[in-house]
């Protein structure tokens, strides 16, 4: 009871300021309500806009924010944003939006640095959310824009320098104009009959892939001719030629190892300059030259043969190797893992 009494006098007296901050009474309402203060207002605006407005202070380079991406974001999205299982890869995917697999990732697809900045400095990193400072979204920001061959390695993003850099994608976008370009022809009543002068056959349907049922019927599904004999055996069996190229085993385990560099590498036929440049014939050739692609000065000045020796030491030590070039990987564990990495580069993409 005496808790009651207390509260029953508290309310009356805030009685009197909370009827002044009441608003007034209008036809069909009910008088309740009060404006918004200004910081209340402000707890709510958080979000950042394309122009930048919004953006707290703070700035955070490229380097920080590899060493909190790997920390804070690896787990999921690779060190290298080539994505962990179903998580979304964050980096690459170029020119592949107009593909029956696009790949749709900061680079190739967002059009506004604005929605990176904001979904990861509230909705990142998973479980945790909005745990990450001002300063540490800067800098997850430019790591992600440095993959995505945005930015060199030295650069700081900050509030002021936000917009210095254009998405890739900025272009790709433009408003909806679906009520003024589709809802009128699907509006339009449909035609039912004689609805063109002519009709033409352009295409037929062809069967592909047909397997035949039961036995084959008499089918010779491995191209012998059709008979049941078996061919005759050889008189004498050749020798089995001596492999030739690297150790198949030492290019298995490469493979596996190069997994880890195929969200910016591309190898083998078809393989084009995506975040990093197409790796066919990099055994032997000179550094920093590989047509279309726009390499670091540090990279491009470097004057030197990708040889064997050379690759190996590369590979375990990308930045120490050629110092201020954009290598992202910090490189290999072991002169072993460096070696089956080569022994794939050859066998993938030849000498």
């Amino acid at each position: 009871m005496k808790t009651y009494l207390i509260s029953a006098a508290i309310l009356a007296a805030a009685a009197p300021a909370l009827a002044q901050e009441t608003a007034p009474s209008r036809d069909g309402g009910f008088g309740l309500g009060r404006a918004a203060l200004p910081e209340e207002v402000a707890a709510w605006d958080i979000d950042i806009r394309p122009d930048g407005a919004g953006l707290p202070a703070g700035s955070g380079n490229v380097w920080t924010g590899e060493e909190l991406f790997v920390d804070q974001c690896s787990a999921c999205h690779g060190d290298f944003g080539e994505a962990v299982g179903r998580w979304p890869q964050l980096a690459g995917g170029f020119g592949t939006l107009d593909g029956e697999d696009p790949v749709k990732t900061v680079g190739s697809y967002w059009p506004y640095l604005s929605t990176v900045w904001d979904y990861v400095h509230r909705a990142m990193p998973y479980g945790n959310a909005g745990s990450l400072s001002a300063d540490d979204t800067y800098a997850i920001v430019a790591y992600l824009m440095y993959l995505n061959n945005m930015v060199e390695d030295d650069f700081v993003l900050s509030d002021e320098t936000f917009l210095d850099v254009e998405m890739p994608n900025a272009g790709g976008f433009y408003m909806d104009d679906r009520d003024t370009e589709e809802l009128p022809l699907f509006s339009a009543e449909p035609c039912m009959e004689s609805c063109a002068d002519s009709i033409e056959v352009t295409m037929r349907a062809a069967v592909l892939d047909v397997t035949p049922e039961g036995d084959g019927g008499g089918i010779d599904l491995e191209g012998g001719g059709g008979g049941s004999a078996a061919a005759p055996a050889a008189a004498e069996e050749a020798p089995a030629p001596e492999p030739e190229g690297p150790d198949p085993a030492l290019v298995a385990e490469g493979e596996s190892l190069f997994r880890q560099c195929s969200a910016c590498h591309q190898i083998g036929e078809g393989a084009s300059n995506r975040v990093g440049p197409a790796l066919n014939g990099i055994v032997g050739a000179e550094a920093g030259t590989r047509e279309g692609f726009r390499y670091s000065p540090a990279l491009a000045e470097a004057g030197i043969t990708w040889t064997h020796e050379n690759l190996a030491a590369y590979l375990l030590d990308p930045r120490g190797f050629i110092s201020g070039n954009r290598m992202a990987f910090r490189g290999l564990r072991d002169a072993a893992e460096a070696e089956a990495m080569i022994a794939y580069l050859q066998s993938a993409g030849g000498e």
